[in-house]
């Protein structure tokens, strides 16, 4: 084979490897509008009112008979969708990994969270149940998706692009949710002249990012390649999957300071995911503010996540990802800290608040991402990265849930939320403690010069 061929394949193979990674970005620029629109901003305080409403006179709803206070009936919600996504994750990964068909199976999960998503448009009066159902299975149902979206990250990029190709994805989908916010604060504050309520504004918003979802899902399924698995599937997809998922398990065992990132990240991930999904409740409740102050704060994060993704890429390129990483466990503690103490009614200081969270919070997601690829032994990518999103949500219930239980107990959103700090010291010492080089060559993959 001559030079030239030689020079065409290559370049005609970076080309599709180019094309297929801007593919693999606009799967997060259709599903970060549901994590911004709906779990950040509107639905928790929304879900809230609506359960309020439905409470006896003590505070409390009684789903299934059980006495919930409506304060907490979100938070638990959220924890409920987790132990959901934690079931199906694992027999989702081992089917595509034996298969090695990710796209129907992304594109069934997909479709499923947008729809949930889009009917929410139904949510009024007191129907907080169909609320909190919902909400578990669009929540569950982004989780498989992320999981098979994540597991395709060490397909599409070799190891030194996959910092950079982590950043812009969370990037991409950063700036959606930019641009969504700024079309749903016109329709909120606004919700008057175009002849809608309060509430019809707030159930357009969450149905709007349902239909996102669901169009801009369309590309990264056209682009997205398959790559075929040799194993032939000879019994029943279940079966298969539990066993497949044992087998998952015991290799994992063969790789400890892979499980020990793991472990590092269920922790401090925890963390992350609990602001993510409980800051807009803490400050409508806590502090006071409304809606629109809050649509705003969020806008600012995201604005400024975008930034901070491509930055803290950058930086890991000079310090490494997993020092990078480390700096932004600090500033979450830092964050928090200061969160405790933010006066109520006093929307400047939310908003010194949001920017710290927007620089820390794309690029600490992003870097654990390609951390981790750097960790998944070839051939096993959705396996392990079920594992992977097993820890970014499988115990992400217990963040909610502290934060619930400490609300139900103290009747404070400030000691719910100054209770997260646990979750970063922790994380940060227990990443601190895992030699991520060793970890690398002990999965059998090539260990970039700077990690």
């Amino acid at each position: 084979m001559g030079t030239d061929t030689v020079r065409t394949a290559a370049a005609d193979e970076a080309g599709a490897r180019r094309r297929e990674q801007r593919g693999w970005y606009v799967y997060d620029w259709a599903c970060s509008v549901y994590s911004t629109s709906v779990l950040t901003v509107f639905l928790g305080p929304y879900l809230t009112s609506v359960a309020e409403s439905a409470a006896d006179a003590d505070g409390f709803v009684h789903p299934l008979g059980i006495p919930v206070r409506a304060g907490s009936f979100f938070a638990y919600s959220v924890s409920l969708s987790v132990i959901v996504a934690v079931v199906v994750m694992p027999l989702v990964g081992a089917a595509a990994d034996r298969t090695g068909r990710k796209k129907p199976l992304l594109a069934a999960a997909a479709y499923t969270g947008a729809t949930a998503t889009t009917a929410m448009f139904f949510l009024g009066g007191d129907r907080y149940l169909l609320g909190g159902l919902l909400l578990i299975v669009a929540n569950a149902a982004q989780s498989v998706a992320m999981m098979l979206y994540n597991s395709y990250l060490p397909q599409i990029a070799p190891p030194e692009e996959r910092d950079a190709v982590s950043s812009r994805g969370w990037a991409f989908g950063y700036a959606a949710g930019s641009l969504v916010l700024v079309v749903n604060l016109v329709l909120y504050t606004g919700h008057d002249s175009f002849g809608l309520s309060e509430s019809a504004a707030v159930r357009v918003c969450l149905a709007s990012a349902g239909l996102w979802w669901g169009a801009f899902a369309l590309v990264p399924l056209r682009r997205l390649r398959d790559r075929r698995s040799g194993a032939k599937a000879t019994t029943g997809a279940t079966a298969t999957g539990f066993r497949q998922l044992a087998a998952t398990v015991r290799d994992m065992r063969r790789h400890p300071l892979t499980l020990a990132f793991l472990l590092a990240y269920l922790v401090y991930n925890d963390g992350i995911q609990t602001v993510i999904s409980q800051a807009s409740v803490y400050g409508s409740e806590e502090l006071g503010l409304g809606q629109s102050t809050l649509i705003v704060a969020v806008l600012l994060v995201q604005l400024l996540a975008v930034a901070g993704a491509l930055t803290m890429g950058r930086l890991a390129r000079s310090y490494g990802a997993k020092r990078t990483i480390l700096g932004s466990l600090a500033a979450w503690t830092v964050i928090l800290g200061a969160g405790y103490f933010l006066p109520a009614g006093a929307p400047g200081w939310f908003f010194v608040l949001a920017a710290g969270i927007g620089l820390v919070l794309g690029g600490s997601q992003a870097l654990s991402r390609s951390l981790f690829s750097h960790l998944v032994p070839p051939g096993k990518e959705a396996e392990y990265f079920s594992a992977y999103e097993m820890s970014d949500r499988g115990m992400s219930w217990l963040g909610p849930l502290l934060f619930g239980i400490t609300y139900q107990m103290t009747g404070s959103y400030r000691d719910a939320i100054i209770s997260l700090v646990a979750f970063f010291v922790i994380g940060f010492v227990l990443l601190a403690r895992v030699p991520v080089r060793r970890a690398i060559g002990d999965a059998g993959n090539p260990i970039p010069e700077r990690i």
